[in-house]
């Protein structure tokens, strides 16, 4: 608890009177002095962060503390909030090996016992928590306006400590929804965003550039299942949408990663042409606000691009995708077959990037159990990793944050 003389008591004004009983209480009446003042400076004392301990160790004993803590953390002082809430605490956990990756996934919940989604009809997804580096599994609460279930087919992406929900079809009405939501990992607590504007837009892309603090989405489908070419971009810190230049293609069922400092809008097809996925992708440069030329073969094949994930890698070449039960991976633009997609997960539904480690998680076929599966880039091995029955769910997309 942080009391008025402990160091993690937040001065409210640094000019603050002190008040002190004479040092004999029971003087003589006719040299009784009830109370004497003075006024102290508090400007001029240094606050530490931890009492005893020097800048940079207290510094470093806070940038251990793990993710799930920081609302506590924040709640102790103000002093303690503002250094997890700066730009630096986030460098320095990132430079020191501290961060913590995790990955969150929009997961249907599963029949108790079966741990199947096979005879739902209308499958309630929830908001999944899995940490590679510790194995842990967890259920996030969603938005307090979703208690029910998310909006089918929203997308997920993560900016700093700030997890996005955006679009989807409402569970209620099942229309199109323009809603945003930001879960904020330092607070643990959701805030509803501006909306995304342009009218109904599902099956967008979507990706998020931490360095710009800004999500990208473009193309997608309207109400009249009319493919979309304008796009947007969110700046998460002050709220506010922005219309980008229109891309040079209609794009449904697109897939966004944001990768070599562009945000890359991958595959789709237009609305004359529903289905039929085309292997072309095009990306917008932040930088000069334009985007590039149409790369027509930019896929190795023509196939839904949902599995397309950028490794990450620190060349900044790699980039994976699922076809077919064989995992692909790009090496200077040639796409190359690296390895057999395990068979309880060669129906694909998300790829997680990491470290150099692929997470994959699948089912077998239509309806059957999702496992897990990591897929180490360098040694091209599988390890299948243990999944909870509550968490065998259906997964319809899923981000990588760094928290």
């Amino acid at each position: 608890m942080c009391t008025p003389f402990s160091p993690f008591y937040k001065i409210p004004n640094p000019h603050i009177i002190a008040y002190h009983h004479s040092p004999n209480p029971f003087p003589p009446t006719s040299q009784r002095s009830f109370l004497s003042a003075k006024v102290i400076d508090f400007s001029t004392l240094t606050m530490e962060l931890i009492s005893g301990l020097p800048e940079d160790v207290a510094r470093d004993c806070l940038i251990r503390v793990s993710y799930q803590e920081f609302p506590t953390v924040a709640s102790v002082c103000r002093l303690w909030k503002s250094q997890i809430h700066a730009p630096e605490f986030h460098r320095q956990r990132r430079t020191t090996g501290h961060a913590q990756n995790v990955m969150l996934m929009v997961q249907a919940k599963v029949e108790p016992g079966t741990a199947s989604t096979k005879r739902v009809t209308n499958p309630v997804y929830r908001l999944s928590v899995f940490e590679p580096q510790t194995g842990n599994w967890a259920e996030l609460p969603g938005p307090p306006e979703f208690n029910s279930g998310l909006p089918m087919f929203c997308q997920v992406v993560g900016v700093g400590y700030d997890l996005v929900v955006l679009g989807g079809l409402d569970p209620n009405s099942w229309k199109a929804s323009n809603s945003v939501f930001v879960y904020n990992f330092l607070s643990a607590k959701w805030r509803r965003a501006a909306c995304m504007p342009g009218g109904p837009r599902t099956f967008f892309a979507c990706a998020a550039s931490d360095s710009h603090a800004t999500v990208f989405v473009a193309g997608g489908h309207d109400n009249e299942k009319n493919a979309l070419r304008s796009a947007l971009a969110y700046d998460v810190s002050s709220d506010c949408w922005i219309p980008l230049p229109d891309m040079a293609a209609e794009r449904d069922e697109c897939r966004g990663v944001f990768r070599r400092g562009r945000f890359f809008v991958v595959g789709g097809y237009p609305t004359d042409a529903q289905g039929r996925f085309e292997k072309s992708a095009e990306a917008f440069d932040p930088a000069t606000w334009r985007w590039g030329e149409v790369k027509d073969g930019f896929l190795d094949c023509a196939t839904c691009p949902r599995t397309f994930v950028d490794g990450g890698d620190g060349d900044g070449e790699g980039a994976y995708l699922c076809v077919g039960g064989e995992l692909m991976a790009m090496r200077r633009d040639t796409w190359q077959r690296i390895a057999a997609v395990p068979g309880d997960v060669c129906n694909v539904a998300y790829i997680g990037a990491l470290d150099g480690t692929l997470v994959v998680i699948g089912s077998s076929g239509y309806g059957e159990v999702h496992v897990a599966y990591a897929f180490d880039a360098k040694s091209c091995n599988w390890r299948k990793l243990e999944t909870p029955e509550a968490f065998r769910g259906h997964v319809q997309t899923g981000c990588v944050l760094e928290i």
